[in-house]
């Protein structure tokens, strides 16, 4: 029975009912009792009681009629409030650019709603739409999380997604830059205005974010370190781009400290030099927002992680260099340390991976050289 009181107001008795609505919010329903406060007390709070026991919340009346689509998005803005703008933004691509357009032409209630009907969801996408498992795999998160809600909240008997099955994630098979196709790649940015997210990436392998989002206090040049320890990422929200700086990396691993080599201790050295040139050079039209990063063009605006994205393989096409991702320089990073002999722990730690299983699930289909030069070994050894 939903809770409720009387209160008075200008001389009359009016129930007031709490409920909570479909979002989880706490609601009021006044309701007249056209009795005066004077001496109908007893009458008012029978009426208190009859109103209690006959509410049926707007949540309980529209739950009959609610389309699955929409409950997708009521549920999307409910999570607005609860969890990081960039997880929502993920959450918003994928409820508001594919879930909910395609529920919502099926005209299915959320009542109604079967495991056959989020199985034939995947099946579309994967078959007709061309998608990757992994992209399913994300709608499959969005979906279970949002039908374990209906579920908490008693407007579905179970949680229909629980007997859906997700497709195999794919495994994982970057490409590659050779040391040749590095030295080429560095010869070929030398001078332009990516080269240091180009080095960066693939000498540190650090991501994009962390590249952008690298400051001069992360720079110790008396004990030659550099720290990994702030982002700077753009989301896309309804249709609008938002930087996101966080004082925090992906996760606590990434946050590390790795050796300062003289060759970057120079080139930061002349970065800094040139910064402060281009102050003085370009005056008042000079940024100063954004004097404690090291990336920055010649009016001191920091650079957008897009730029990244969208000029690299600009670069690549320019000089006939063979097309690979941006994020590929950081697998490149971790190929050729293990050409090298690094153990996969140590390229854990270089990278700033969360945990073991990662690097090796990515890198272990590279360790097969080192195999090669033990099976040398051993046949020499042995002598078969």
């Amino acid at each position: 029975m939903v809770a409720g009181h009387l209160q008075e107001k200008k001389g009359y008795f009016y129930i007031v009912l709490n409920y909570k609505d479909e979002l989880g919010k706490r609601k009021n329903k006044w309701i007249s009792t056209g009795l005066p406060v004077k001496g109908n007390k007893k009458k008012a709070e029978a009426l208190l009681v009859e109103a209690r026991k006959n509410f049926e919340s707007p949540q309980q009346a529209d739950k009959e009629n609610l389309l699955f689509s929409d409950f997708m998005l009521q549920w999307l803005e409910m999570m607005k409030h609860q969890i990081e703008i960039t997880t929502y933004a993920s959450y918003s691509h994928a409820v508001k650019g594919r879930i909910a357009p395609y529920f919502k032409e099926t005209g299915i209630l959320l009542k109604e709603l079967q495991p056959k009907h989020i199985q034939e969801f995947y099946r579309y996408e994967l078959e007709v739409r061309g998608v990757t498992a992994n992209t399913v795999i994300h709608y499959h998160a969005n979906i279970r999380k949002a039908l374990q809600y209906a579920f908490k909240t008693d407007l579905i008997p179970s949680n229909p997604a629980d007997k859906v099955e997700r497709p195999k994630k794919n495994k994982f098979v970057g490409s590659f830059y050779d040391k040749e196709e590095m030295n080429k790649l560095f010869e070929a940015v030398k001078g332009a205005p990516i080269e240091l997210a180009v080095l960066l990436a693939a000498f540190y392998g650090l991501r994009r974010s962390e590249v952008v989002g690298l400051k001069w206090d992360a720079i110790d040049f008396k004990n030659k370190t550099i720290t990994i320890q702030h982002t700077v990422i753009e989301v896309s929200v309804e249709g609008k781009y938002i930087t996101v700086e966080k004082d925090r990396t992906k996760n606590k691993s990434s946050h590390r400290s790795l050796p300062l080599v003289v060759a970057f201790e120079e080139l930061l050295l002349q970065i800094k030099e040139q910064q402060e040139r281009d102050r003085y050079q370009y005056k008042n039209s000079y940024c100063t927002d954004y004097l404690d990063y090291i990336y920055l063009d010649k009016l001191g605006h920091r650079i957008k992680p897009g730029y990244i994205t969208q000029h690299f393989p600009l670069v690549l096409e320019r000089h006939k260099l063979r097309r690979i991702r941006y994020h590929d320089l950081r697998h490149s990073c971790a190929s050729l340390l293990l050409a090298n002999g690094v153990s996969m722990k140590e390229i854990q730690d270089w990278l700033g991976h969360s945990d073991f299983s990662t690097t090796a699930n990515i890198y272990a289909h590279l360790d097969v050289s080192t195999k090669i030069t033990s099976a040398h070994a051993m046949s020499e050894c042995l002598q078969l």
